[in-house]
């Protein structure tokens, strides 16, 4: 089993990350303590009141919020009562066994795994300290759980850490879905899941959910001041209603922050290009076109999205590869795989652009090749020929000075 805490600020937000899950059938809560009431007799109210009660009972603390995720291996199944025993036995160990708490169930990812959401704020105001509480008590009621019940030791065979759910996700449609929650679980799985290292390429998996990444314009105080915001867009990429500030929602997924991950993606991203050239390379043998490549690609789990300005002049190519979670401009995997050299290997602009290969020439004889046509070279004219020629005389001599010379003459003779 392996163990994350995560503490932060905002009790709605690791509330309703957790309650749109359950709403969309991708987890369920499986038990509450603390509450005074079954899990089913809760309102959403009752839930955030309970906790947030408790956290404004000290104002000087910043961290309020503790949410929990325990992972298990692919290879375990276990039961709903099991799932909830060993949550009760974690948060005894780890010193929260008072405190309320929910139990989630989430089924978003190929093994099971929980979420626990509570505070740090006990009923007395007082703060539970969190300082070193992986290393100090976490990882001693871990190995306990383990031994316990059987579990897979982490430190024998790691197991798969809850992975992106990219699949279970649909695009944001606006105004029929509560539009901060849905960009938030959205924007959390594409930030923490894919290997991005710039906001284009973020916008590239976004936007395949309706959502977009603005900075505003280079004279706005939002970009001097490295603000950033999210947009609904509509299938066009065209904005909706009003954005949303990074730093307003739960994750907080600010320039700050996406700067950090684009550092690290930079790294992590590397041993990955190879494999994606190669499945761009096959699409390419049998691509016929644009569209056909698209598909081509698709099969592969590679999602070309193709960058286009105002007036639909495509400008470059974005790759997502789906499988390995990595995100590549065409451009960084090499000039061959650019929009404009892409694009000329498919011949998708006409076949008057395109040079014809040596095998579409048409096949010549060996007299054909070796008749090629000679250049005549200019005559040699002698001085006596210039001489006794009178036209040989004007030649090279533009046609208004010939013309000059020869009424000179007739004026001449007249005389």
């Amino acid at each position: 089993m392996v163990a994350k805490i995560e503490s932060g600020k905002s009790l709605s937000g690791a509330l309703y990350y957790n309650e749109n899950k359950v709403a969309s059938n991708n987890a369920e809560l499986l038990e509450v303590r603390g509450y005074g009431k079954d899990c089913s007799d809760l309102t959403l109210q009752d839930k955030l009141l309970r906790l947030t009660d408790l956290a404004s009972r000290n104002h000087l603390a910043k961290t309020n919020t503790v949410h929990i995720s325990l992972n298990f291996d692919v290879s375990e199944t276990l039961d709903k009562e099991q799932l909830i025993a060993i949550s009760d036995d974690y948060m005894d160990g780890i010193g929260f066994g008072n405190q309320p708490y929910l139990i989630y169930q989430h089924f978003d990812a190929g093994h099971q795994h929980l979420h626990i959401l509570t505070t740090n704020i006990e009923n007395t105001g007082k703060r539970i300290e969190l300082h070193n509480i992986g290393r100090d008590r976490s990882e001693t009621a871990r190995r306990a759980i383990e031994a316990k019940f059987g579990l897979v030791k982490a430190d024998q065979k790691k197991p798969i850490l809850e992975a992106s759910n990219i699949s279970n996700l649909k695009p944001l449609d606006y105004g029929k879905v509560p539009t901060k929650r849905a960009m938030t679980n959205i924007v959390n799985e594409v930030t923490r899941s894919y290997k991005f290292t710039s906001l284009a390429e973020l916008n590239a998996i976004l936007g395949l959910f309706n959502i977009n990444a603005d900075r505003g314009s280079k004279e706005s105080v939002m970009f001097q001041n490295n603000g950033l915001r999210y947009w609904v867009t509509d299938h066009n990429g065209k904005k909706q209603g009003v954005p949303i500030k990074a730093s307003s929602m739960y994750i907080k997924p600010t320039l700050k922050l996406l700067e950090e991950r684009f550092r690290l993606n930079d790294y992590l991203r590397k041993p990955l290009k190879e494999t994606v050239k190669a499945k761009i390379n096959e699409g390419l043998k049998n691509a016929a076109d644009k569209e056909s490549l698209i598909l081509l690609l698709a099969k592969m789990q590679v999602q070309l999205v193709i960058r286009q300005n105002s007036e639909g002049r495509i400008y470059g190519l974005t790759f997502v590869d789906h499988q390995q979670k990595a995100v590549f401009n065409g451009s960084d995997l090499g000039k061959e795989y650019s929009a404009a050299m892409l694009f000329q290997r498919l011949a998708i602009s006409g076949p008057e652009s395109v040079q014809p290969s040596k095998s579409q020439q048409p096949v010549r004889s060996l007299e054909q090749r070796t008749a090629q046509p000679v250049e005549q070279s200019p005559k040699s004219v002698s001085l006596i020929d210039l001489l006794l020629n009178p036209q040989g005389q004007d030649a090279g001599i533009p046609t208004q000075l010939i013309q000059q010379k020869r009424r000179k003459k007739r004026k001449k003779l007249n005389l």
